[in-house]
């Protein structure tokens, strides 16, 4: 009897996230977020995951500038073995369905059922999820490349549909035909009829097949992965697919590429809670912290307000007669909006980014390999960080043309290198790092360092960095 195919998870986590701006930006999108409970939602998407039969330690396809993000949450959630690939631009899920099935096929073998599925979507009931992947493991080990497809239980506007054919067996069903996202009435109409499903973007299918499908109706795109894979190098943890050869494939979708042209589509329907936290709005469906369906996170307070969303990330925020409205604060900025109205915070950062608004792209918290910093202050010619360093490890030797910088350590040990000096540094023991001096900051405890930093100078930019030696493989 031939034993059942094993499968191998793979987690798109690429993407902004821009309509959940403020919170999510192009350095740290949602799917790093803890939105749902303490785990980001790349996490639990891991850890949903590695609770499937047969499952193989999952790969995570995402890009250069979130390497270390993925890495260090990967290993937070306790999810050993698995392998990060870096995309060197995003070339949207096709390109990296077929990378993902060439991988399955040099690793594993053609028999391998690959599970594409992005890393920001939540699911409520993981039992209801680990059924339908089971009854698509079934399908797709006999030749069919499945989608999965979620039973709506209202009229959504903001996915793709899916119409279900003939059946399949159990949960499954051939694709009738996609259907772009609707407008309000057709969408009214898709859920009294019956038969369509959202499209979730979570696809099943074996490694070997995909590759033949693909390279039937996309040549090109299917040789062009495979170079960028066979021509990759190994960077640390990183496999980093080659440059040239991924960036000249065509920018497109799975479901144009392959799933709307192949007659091999099926979908199996899943019921399990299932959303793409596309918006604020789907935050708002959360339970009502209070009798009057308001839903606040932080330091919240409420008068007169009904059936708010509010979250408060580093000061009170305060609202007083309001309805039917998100808010949402950050160190840097705050977002307020309506509910009818969330899908367009997008526009917001396109505005942003229009002016080269540092706000669209990065964080209050800024995450490195090595920890993370924060702007405490900031003015012309000072500013002021709160950087966290985690044990064991260290900033890269370095220096400034522009900057000076005094350390203060207020938890843990620093060892601190400038110029010739190496030295230790306790809790509320202080430097200075004159400009032009190499210096460099290192955890040797088995503790969080946390200090603050003082920069002074005519020029504080990120950019004014020299780096001598970095462990993480940085240049600059």
């Amino acid at each position: 009897m031939t034993s059942e195919p094993h499968i191998l998870p793979i987690l798109l986590a690429g993407g902004s996230g821009t309509r959940l701006w403020p919170l999510s930006r192009e350095q740290y999108p949602k799917q790093f977020l803890s939105l749902i409970d303490d785990r980001s939602l790349l996490q639990n998407t891991a850890l949903r995951a590695a609770q499937l039969r047969r499952v193989l330690p999952p790969l995570v396809i995402t890009g250069e500038a979130h390497r270390f993000i993925v890495a260090e949450q990967m290993r937070q959630a306790g999810i050993e073995g698995g392998r990060i690939v870096l995309e060197p631009e995003g070339r949207n899920s096709a390109p990296a369905a077929a990378v993902a099935a060439h991988f399955a096929l040099r690793e594993y073998g053609p028999e391998t059922l690959v599970f594409l599925m992005a890393a920001d979507h939540v699911i409520d009931d993981p039992v209801a999820f680990g059924q339908a992947v089971e009854a698509g493991a079934k399908l797709a080990a006999n030749g069919r490349i499945v989608t999965f497809g979620i039973v709506p239980d209202r009229p959504e506007t903001g996915f793709g549909y899916i119409r279900a054919g003939a059946p399949l067996g159990d949960q499954g069903y051939e694709v009738a035909r996609f259907v772009e996202k609707p407008d309000l009435a057709t969408a009214q109409t898709f859920l009294a009829e019956g038969g369509y499903c959202w499209n979730s973007g979570m696809f099943l299918f074996r490694a070997g097949l995909f590759v033949e499908e693909m390279s039937r109706y996309e040549p090109e795109m299917a040789r062009l992965a495979g170079e960028a894979l066979e021509q990759a190098h190994t960077d640390l943890d990183f496999v980093r697919l080659a440059r040239e050869p991924f960036c000249a494939c065509r920018n497109d979708s799975i479901d144009y590429a392959v799933m709307e042209k192949t007659a091999l589509a099926a979908v199996v329907r899943m019921e399990a809670g299932w959303d793409d936290v596309g918006s604020w709005t789907f935050l708002s469906r959360l339970p009502a912290s209070d009798e009057r369906g308001n839903r606040a996170r932080g330091d919240v307070l409420l008068e007169d307000a009904d059936n708010n969303l509010v979250m408060a990330s580093s000061r009170l925020v305060a609202a007083v007669g309001i309805r039917d409205h998100i808010i949402v604060e950050t160190g840097d900025a705050v977002l307020v909006t309506t509910h009818a109205t969330a899908q367009n915070v997008k526009k917001i950062v396109a505005q942003l980014k229009m002016r080269n608004r540092y706000e669209a792209v990065h964080h209050p918290r800024v995450y490195r390999p090595w920890g993370w910093y924060e702007t405490i202050a900031l003015a012309d010619r000072f500013q002021v960080k709160r950087i966290l360093v985690n044990p064991g490890q260290k900033l890269s030797l370095q220096m400034h043309h522009h900057r000076a910088e005094h350390w203060v350590v207020v938890k843990g040990t620093a060892e601190v290198t400038c110029g010739e000096k190496v030295f230790l540094l306790s809790e509320d023991q202080s430097t200075y790092i004159p400009l032009g001096h190499r210096h460099r900051l290192a955890n040797p405890g088995a503790i969080p360092l946390e200090l603050i930093e003082v920069q002074s100078g005519a020029y504080l930019g990120e950019d004014d960095i020299v780096r001598f030696e970095d462990v993480y493989g940085r240049q600059g």
